[in-house]
Formats: C-alpha cells, structure tokens, sequence
C-alpha cells in the first residue's frame, strides 16, 4: 500500500475511487465503504484510495490509533492510503475548496464513496448534497452508504468506544468484525514481571480506547506471528505496595507471551482480546500473587486451546 502523508506529496493516481473519512476503527460500516471502493478500483482496472484524518477532526479520544488504521487499511486490499494533517490550517479550508482543488485537481478522483452522514471542510459546512452538486462540475462518481445498523442500534466509532470502556468486549467485536485490539510499542518497564517469574512486555498503546482493568487471554501478533498470552491492564496495587511506594495510578498494560523470550523492545505489537479471566486485585504478598497468576495462565491456555 503506497502511504503520502500530507497535501504537499498528492499526485494524481489511475481511475482513483477513493473513499473519504476518519475511518476511526475501522468498523463494520467502514469496512462496507472500503471493500466496495476496492471492488469497484479492482474492476475499472483503476486504483483504491483511502483518504482519512490526523488527529480526530471532532478531538475525539481514538477507537485505533492512525498505525493501527493504515495495518487494517492494508489488509483491506487499499492501494494506496493519503494522511491529511487536521491542523488550523487546513481546517479553515472550505468544503468547495477541497472538493475542486483537492480531490478532483490534484488525485483526479473518478470515484467517491463516503457514508451518508459525512461532514467535511471549514465548519463542516460539506455534505452530501454538496458532493452531488458538484460532481458534474469536477467529473466524478458518487457512491453513498448508509449508517448500518445492527439491533436497531447505528454501528458508529463513539457507541464501540463507549462499549471498550465498559468492557463489552463481545458486542464491541461483532460491530468490528474481529477482536478487540490494541497496538502499541513495546517500551522499558521495571523487570518487576520477571521477579516473579513471568516477564512481560510493556505496551505504550498509541493513545487507543483500552478495556477496563483485569486479566485476559489474549492472542499477540509479534514479528509477524501470532503468539498466545496472557494480557494485564491496571495499576499493580500488588507489586507498587510491595516495594514501598504509593499505587501509581497509571494504568500499565503488560503481555506475557508464552514460550517467547525474543528481544522486542520498540518494536510494535497487537495484543487481540480474548476473554477476560478476571478482575484486578490486590494480594497481600509477591507469593500470593505469584500463585494466582500461575492459575490465571492455565486458565488462559486453557481458554486460548478451545477459541
């Protein structure tokens, strides 16, 4: 997928369709928009496009982050994937604007596909009936999709946050099509882990929607392969008390990949939720935990063996 970050590197690309949004999480919705634009590329033998924003137009938390974005872009079949800067700058460009000088002047997009409810340019004054006004004048396509909705409910980025954050892990997955996930970098941590004889991976998650505190089995793509583990989220009450200090209230992410002992400091990796084993807790000694996590790990495997 050819990556372009920012307005000065557009080009124009053959017969591009491109689909037109934050696509923030990637969701059934969207995943509607963006096979549709591959199909439709695929068969007027032109190229796929997808162009999104960064940071969230609304400053809306992020459901993925932008690096989790593009992966699924990829894997979605996109050629080619534009990253526009939201800054003041170009938020004070009006929807006219970039319609005319953007899209059709600069990429010659034959197509556009864009969910219904879409809003675009200075003060979100674009819309649908902007887009199918101008489409004579700038020579494309228009395709739009409607919000989908499942349970009688508008599968949208907000209501998957909001059911990430409660931990509905389940409901959250179908409205994504796949597992709750989350990327991030593999970062320094305190080798607290390996004290006791579990050594994890600390995750800087990319400023992602995490799941609440607790304990999951969960699948983890590193290196490419896609490894079994067993996921914490919390502020270690257990291990902060034990060496004297006050509990940090930052919330730490770590991963216990099983029979995995590779060096993946700054490295990225996805940590794909399972099932949750159980709630995070404090123990009043390093033995007393050390014990619960050797059963949290079983139960783990054992919940990993039967997905």
């Amino acid at each position: 997928m050819i990556l372009i970050r920012g307005l000065r590197k557009l080009r124009k690309f053959g017969n591009p369709v491109v689909a037109l949004g934050v696509f923030d999480g990637v969701h059934l919705g969207h995943i509607n928009i963006l096979k549709s634009a591959v199909a439709m590329a695929r068969s007027i033998k032109g190229q796929s496009m997808v162009i999104t924003f960064d940071p969230h137009p609304q400053k809306e938390p992020s459901l993925y982050s932008l690096e989790h974005r593009l992966r699924l872009f990829k894997q979605l079949g996109i050629d080619a994937a534009i990253v526009i800067n939201f800054s003041k700058v170009f938020s004070a460009i009006s929807a006219q604007s970039f319609l005319k000088d953007i899209l059709c002047a600069k990429i010659g997009a034959r197509y556009i596909y864009v969910g219904k409810n879409f809003r675009f340019g200075k003060r979100a004054k674009g819309d649908l009936k902007l887009l199918r006004d101008l489409r004579k004048a700038c020579g494309y396509k228009l395709k739009a999709f409607d919000v989908i909705r499942v349970s009688n409910k508008p599968v949208s980025s907000t209501f998957i946050r909001r059911l990430i954050k409660i931990g509905d892990l389940v409901h959250a997955s179908k409205l994504l099509t796949r597992q709750v996930s989350i990327l991030g970098t593999v970062i320094p941590g305190n080798s607290l882990g390996r004290l006791i004889g579990f050594p994890t991976a600390n995750i800087n998650p990319h400023h992602e929607v995490i799941p609440p505190s607790g304990i999951y089995a969960v699948r983890v793509l590193v290196e490419g392969r896609a490894k079994s583990g067993i996921c914490y989220i919390g502020t270690r009450p257990t291990l902060e008390s034990s060496l004297g200090k006050s509990v940090n209230p930052k919330v730490h992410v770590e991963v216990h990949i099983f029979d995995f002992k590779n060096d993946i400091y700054n490295k990225y990796l996805e940590i794909r939720f399972i099932k949750k084993i159980r709630e995070d807790r404090k123990f009043r000694t390093i033995k007393s935990l050390t014990a619960q996590i050797q059963i949290d790990a079983a139960a783990a495997k054992k919940i990993l063996r039967l997905h």
